[in-house]
């Protein structure tokens, strides 16, 4: 499902690592996301609103 806060996301398996280009274009990498956090985001109806809850403010991040 499209989302209208995401624009694409990207996963690092071998870091954990999650990247994150939101639709005003800003890329953002997000550290020592667990596997499950990703998949969950993927699968989430509603992708900005998983992020509000389960992402921001819970892991270290660096606006790329």
């Amino acid at each position: 499902m499209p989302s209208t806060v995401i624009k694409h996301i990207a996963y690092n398996d071998d870091e954990n690592t999650l990247k994150i280009t939101f639709q005003t274009g800003a890329v953002y990498a997000y550290y020592h996301v667990p596997p499950s956090v990703h998949v969950g985001l993927m699968a989430a109806r509603s992708k900005g609103r998983y992020f509000n809850r389960f992402i921001a403010g819970q892991f270290s991040f660096k606006r790329l």
